[in-house]
């Protein structure tokens, strides 16, 4: 099976994109989702997070608390490593159940949604890279609208941890533009949608 890394920046519209394939039949794998799960309630990643950035990072309910847990590695607040502590808890199981995953499906292909593709050294596990790409500015006001976050400063950490745009573009197989209306996204898919249906057939 033909897999296709799809990613891109913060705001820039993956979830979006990976929505228009999987509504023409393409599976999606999703890192972000495999994390949500990962973090629920009971799971032992939920406990190795709460063990090394305190209770504090649970709601009232026992959930995490995403916008707790983003500033205390994000935010004003953030002390250095704190980042790297969370992905090292996170990114090899991501990375194990995105595998296991990949391995069961058996469509002609597939999209493994991943957004620190580049950044985090798993372009190892796609044959193509797929960039949504979008500008920055547009990146803050829809992150601002979708994720409440506090400050631009937050924003612009997020940012600056993430691969630059130009880093993505260079090693991108494929791009879609991000920066019109929904119908300009939904053909630039089905393009490709065809286009990947193709390139399976060949191999």
């Amino acid at each position: 099976m033909l897999k296709i890394g799809l990613t891109g920046g913060i705001g820039s519209g993956k979830t979006t994109v990976a929505n228009y394939f999987a509504a023409l039949g393409v599976p999606v794998i999703d890192a972000d989702q495999i994390a949500r799960d990962l973090v629920s309630p009971g799971q032992p990643t939920l406990q190795a997070i709460v063990d090394a950035f305190g209770p504090a990072v649970l709601d009232s309910a026992g959930h995490l608390d995403r916008a707790r847990l983003r500033a205390m590695v994000f935010g004003a607040e953030a002390r250095p490593g704190q980042r790297q502590l969370l992905e090292s808890i996170l990114h090899p199981l991501i990375r194990a159940e995105m595998q296991r995953r990949a391995q069961a499906m058996t469509a002609p292909y597939g999209l493994l949604s991943i957004p620190l593709l580049v950044e985090g050294g798993q372009t190892d596990l796609v044959e193509r890279i797929l960039v949504v790409d979008a500008p920055e500015a547009l990146q803050y006001q829809r992150v601002r609208q979708r994720d409440n976050v506090s400050s631009d400063a937050e924003i612009t950490a997020i940012l600056r941890a993430q691969a630059s745009r130009q880093q993505r573009l260079a090693v991108a197989d494929d791009v879609i533009a991000n920066d019109s209306d929904l119908e300009n996204l939904r053909r630039q898919v089905l393009n490709l949608h065809q286009f990947y249906q193709g390139l399976a057939v060949a191999n």
